[in-house]
């Protein structure tokens, strides 16, 4: 069964001030989207799925829709901030749907197959599409809970223009994931490379120091776990305006609790 890609396109950049993910940026008007979706097929992905919000929908779909036609099978759904479980109500000040990990739970009804998520305003390099493209079209159902995550040096992921979140990633002799924790507010300072912790403590990581870009390689069986975890998070974060479902922190507790293992490329 070949993979599916799963591109995290909900969100406006706030920083930014636009849609990044749509604006034109290649030599024929390319947008960075554009560039992933080129890798995944060209690495054996037959269908492209992504996840966006109500109000760039209209937008989103003129910029995207009609250039894959007859080149890969492209689908949609929508993050809002009400998709949660039914009975529970939340903070009406809430405006930001609830994280990466609410994203990808919102497609559990059109992937059925291993997949691939990424974020719609990264780039990754065709390599990296090839090698989970080989892993998730390798699974058996014997496999359904082993994920996979491509990594990045630290010093390689960070910008010119402003600091960047990360999940800072410990991995073995085996390159499996152990321990992965999202740091905020990555930046060069003072010749070094500072950071926050969850604490808002200010820590130095090394330039080689293993980082999630959220390029990750699922089976279905992960929308089960979503499902269960999403439901204890939004229950005790109800009330909280800024509180997010990470990816990293789903991923990071599958793994400490022995429920999964993750393979980093």
């Amino acid at each position: 069964m070949k993979p599916t890609l799963l591109i995290l396109a909900a969100g406006m950049g706030s920083r930014y001030g636009g849609l990044k993910q749509i604006d034109k940026l290649g030599p024929s008007g390319e947008t960075i989207i554009d560039y992933s979706v080129y890798d995944a097929m060209n690495a054996g992905f037959d269908k492209v799925v992504f996840v966006i919000r109500k109000s760039i929908e209209t937008d989103f779909k003129e910029a995207i829709a009609d250039k894959y036609k007859g080149k890969i099978e492209v689908d949609y759904v929508l993050q809002e901030t009400d998709k949660i479980p039914e009975g529970i109500v939340f903070n009406p000040e809430r405006e930001k749907p609830w994280g990466t990990g609410h994203a990808i739970l919102m497609a559990a009804e059109k992937v059925t197959a291993p997949f691939a998520v990424i974020n719609g305003d990264d780039f990754y390099g065709a390599d990296a599409f090839f090698q989970m493209s080989t892993f998730l079209s390798n699974l058996s159902a014997q496999d359904k809970n082993s994920y996979s995550m491509v990594g990045y040096r630290m010093g390689n992921t960070l910008s010119e223009n402003g600091y960047v979140s990360r999940g800072v990633c410990t991995v073995n002799a085996n390159n499996e994931l152990t321990n992965v924790v999202e740091h905020m507010q990555i930046e060069r300072k003072n010749n070094q490379i500072e950071a926050f912790d969850a604490q808002q403590n200010v820590i130095v990581l090394a330039e080689n120091t293993p980082v999630s870009m959220n390029f990750w390689g699922f089976s279905p069986s992960i929308f089960e776990y979503l499902k269960s975890m999403f439901t204890q998070f939004i229950e005790t974060n109800k009330d909280n305006l800024k509180a997010e479902f990470y990816i990293p922190s789903v991923v990071n507790e599958l793994i400490q609790n022995h429920s999964v293992s993750a393979k980093v490329i």
